[in-house]
């Protein structure tokens, strides 16, 4: 009698013994095709925060840049400055982008370079108030500030939006202007319909014609 309660015994370890192994391997093997499958997606998802206008989480085709994420967010809103963001950075599965306003760049601005000296290069740190921030330019991305100026002959949309008192509407007004009189001097902006000597004197340290 002992020896078959002995006997049972063994082989009860031993089914356990198969049991756990083979729980063990088919818990691998789920990683393992999950891991696949999220390395194999088409799509990326991103936490898009701040000056946007539909703040979410979204998702886009693989390849798609921070710009596109911004889009898929509503779009930047009127007091949206993109100066220290990366707009063509292509977004990785997981990012967190965050869009300032004017304010809040003028204010970081303010506290890390209080002698009002602008920006000349990135010295191997973010340029953000936030280091968690994905979007923001970094010293990898070899991105030419342009002395911090933002070119009023070149600029996007986006880019000239980030200028203070400077929206979507007076953005394309420049863009317009500029298409048949490239800006010679800065002074020259205030040709454009809507912007007179007060709002000129908010951005003339903020911009270049070259």
């Amino acid at each position: 009698m002992y020896k078959k309660l002995k006997t049972i015994s063994f082989i009860v370890a031993i089914f356990m013994f198969i049991i756990t192994i083979y729980c063990a391997f088919d818990s691998t093997d789920t990683n393992a095709r999950e891991n696949v499958n999220n390395e194999y997606s088409d799509t990326v998802y991103a936490d898009v925060k701040g000056a946007v206008n539909s703040p979410g989480v979204y998702e886009l085709d693989k390849g798609a840049r921070v710009i596109d994420m911004i889009k898929a967010a509503g779009d930047l809103r009127d007091d949206a400055d993109t100066s220290i963001i990366n707009l063509s950075k292509e977004v990785k599965d997981g990012m967190y982008i965050i869009i300032y306003t004017k304010e809040e760049i003028k204010a970081f601005k303010d506290k890390i370079i209080p002698s009002k000296k602008i920006i000349k290069e990135i010295e191997n740190k973010i340029i953000c108030p936030d280091t968690d921030n994905d979007a923001c330019i970094t010293s990898n991305d070899k991105v030419d500030l342009n002395e911090g100026l933002v070119n009023i002959n070149e600029a996007s949309e986006e880019e000239l939006t980030s200028l203070s008192g400077i929206g979507s509407n007076k953005a394309k007004k420049i863009i317009e202007y500029r298409g048949t009189n490239p800006f010679e001097k800065i002074e020259d902006i205030k040709n454009v319909e809507g912007i007179g000597d007060s709002l000129y004197e908010k951005i003339k340290d903020s911009i270049t014609t070259e």
